[in-house]
């Protein structure tokens, strides 16, 4: 059965070129030198992102292979000018990052809706002849022709926007808190790997105030490396605020799980590191009081340590109140993302996302070039048109 979770895909984007510009000379029977009425061409058209808060996936966009903007129209005589191409755009959920999928680099981001980014540009028409027209050529028989189109090929890949991320290893009882604590219903099993696609849940607060967090698939040692599905889902905690450490009661070393899932999220981005923890005991019903005082002196004490149980809701309260007062700390406030400071890897390298891509039936002859061969693909200079003999 197919998932209806997507968070990443490729699409081939073409922006439409410009119109070509007219060359024509004005002959009729009242005036038989009416000179040069050549219109300009039209503008092609740009290929736009949108971030339309409501899609949470991009599984709208799994078989979107190409997405092509109109071309912009031919300039016509009597100095009529040409169509300009239709825009098109791509919807997407907000927390959507674009990498260019030849070079590996980041291209621009999403992050709220109603945003747009113009990903390519359309091509501007060319200048009929009317427009070179003067005292010294009053019949110029060149038009200028359209811009060219710009193509790329593009990396589309979500990050769940959310102010808390649950780390820790596969049936730590990251599903059964979402659950206990929010309107959410991730699938529940006491077996490995239960929860297959991130989830959000949003829990209350006092006085009508929420908080958005996200659950993903379990982490295992060496899910920097590919293994398990952490390559996968480790994305998606890049893009939270907080982050829950959660490490069940009855492990025979809680300090060592810890420290484990801390350099897994360390070998993946060393950022992650700089974000706010908090660190949750779980399954603390198979613990009395006497073992959780003796267990907090063996616990690292440079983060808040909550020992909780979502299935009996021994301290869910606590840890909500210790939720709330670390994303309102001065600390931990979030920045707004923008252009020029993103929370996001922006010199990532998708290569080693190339194996996953393949995997989900995308090209298999991907090719990664480096850094010096690229050439930015960047607007056409003014300079490039030119006057030119209409054929």
């Amino acid at each position: 059965m197919e998932s209806n979770f997507v968070d990443y895909v490729k699409i081939l984007c073409r922006s439409g070129k410009g119109g070509r510009g007219s060359m024509h000379l004005k002959h009729v029977k009242y005036n038989p030198n009416g000179g040069p009425d050549g219109g300009d061409g039209g503008k092609g058209g740009d290929v736009i992102l949108r971030g339309n808060h409501n899609y949470w996936t991009l599984l709208h966009l799994r078989y979107e292979r190409h997405i092509f903007a109109e071309h912009g129209g031919n300039g016509g005589k009597d100095k009529c000018h040409g169509t300009d191409g239709k825009d098109v755009y791509i919807d997407v959920p907000c927390g959507t990052v674009v990498y260019n999928a030849e070079t590996g680099k980041y291209v621009c981001d999403v992050t709220y809706d109603g945003q747009e980014v113009v990903l390519l540009k359309g091509g501007r028409g060319g200048l009929g002849n009317f427009q070179f027209r003067s005292a010294t050529n009053q019949a110029p028989r060149y038009a200028q022709p359209g811009e060219p189109m710009q193509e790329m090929t593009v990396i589309l890949e979500l990050k769940l926007l959310a102010d808390v991320g649950l780390v820790g290893f596969p049936n730590a009882g990251k599903s059964t808190l979402v659950s206990a604590l929010s309107n959410a219903k991730p699938k529940i099993a006491n077996y490995p790997f239960t929860t297959m696609e991130p989830s959000l849940g949003i829990v209350g607060y006092r006085e009508g105030k929420s908080v958005v967090m996200a659950d993903s698939p379990g982490i295992i040692e060496g899910a920097a490396e590919g293994r398990g599905l952490g390559l996968r889902f480790l994305r998606h905690i890049e893009r939270n605020s907080l982050l829950l450490f959660m490490v069940p009661g009855d492990t025979d070393d809680i300090k060592r799980e810890y420290e484990i899932l801390l350099d897994e999220l360390r070998r993946f981005n060393p950022e992650l590191l700089q974000k706010q923890r908090i660190l949750a005991v779980t399954k603390c019903d198979l613990l009395d009081e006497e073992l959780i005082d003796m267990l907090r002196d063996t616990l690292p004490d440079d983060l808040p340590i909550v020992f909780i149980s979502a299935v009996t809701g021994y301290n869910l309260d606590q840890l909500k109140d210790v939720l709330w007062a670390e994303l309102n700390a001065e600390s931990n406030k979030l920045q707004a993302i923008t252009q020029d400071d993103t929370l996001v890897h922006r010199d990532k390298d998708m290569s080693r996302f190339a194996t996953e891509l393949t995997e989900e039936g995308e090209d298999k002859d991907i090719e990664f070039i480096d850094e010096d061969e690229l050439e930015d693909l960047e607007d056409v200079d003014e300079d490039f048109f030119s006057p030119q003999t209409e054929k």
